[in-house]
């Protein structure tokens, strides 16, 4: 994971729900190319055709509430989202995002500074996101250690395979 992420700005409102993330009704899928083509299909039907690796989700407050399911940042991944950040998550969407290698990123305010189109840049070990058209900008706490090693090393399954290959597992925390 690097320090710097730049992309593509896809805005969401407040309270988008893991359905609304991805469908129930697509559940029994398991192959990521095939999740991705249903990706926001209820909140955002354009994204899925039209969104390139890299690109940024600005949402609200509260993205990812509702169900627990992992299928919702498990589609995000598939289709490469380089980042997602919003005013708020629900905790267990959060994490799940985090533990499938995508960095996440609450930032109170931030919905308010972007437009469909934009592009955002995200400094992770600074804390800053900003808009380069408009240069407005917010701060979060940066995440801590042991979510960033997660995320460098693309997820908590990784870096458990990678720890496993080499002799260095430790508690997951």
């Amino acid at each position: 994971m690097q320090d710097l992420i730049e992309g593509r700005v896809w805005t969401l409102p407040d309270d988008v729900d893991t359905d609304q993330i991805i469908s129930g009704k697509y559940l029994t899928v398991i192959d990521p190319n095939e999740l991705k083509k249903h990706v926001f299909e209820i909140a955002l039907p354009e994204f899925a055709a039209n969104a390139h690796p890299g690109d940024i989700v600005v949402a609200g407050v509260n993205l990812g509430c509702g169900s627990s399911r992992e299928h919702a940042p498990q589609a995000l991944k598939a289709m490469g989202v380089g980042a997602v950040v919003a005013d708020s998550f629900a905790r267990i969407f959060f994490r799940n995002a985090i533990n499938v290698g995508i960095p996440t990123i609450e930032a109170p305010g931030v919905r308010a500074l972007f437009e469909a189109g934009d592009t955002a840049r995200i400094e992770m070990k600074a804390g800053r996101v900003s808009n380069t058209r408009t240069g407005a900008a917010v701060s979060f706490p940066p995440l801590p250690s042991h979510l960033l090693e997660l995320l460098e090393a693309g997820g908590l399954v990784e870096k458990v395979k990678r720890e496993l290959a080499t002799g260095t597992a430790g508690p997951v925390r």
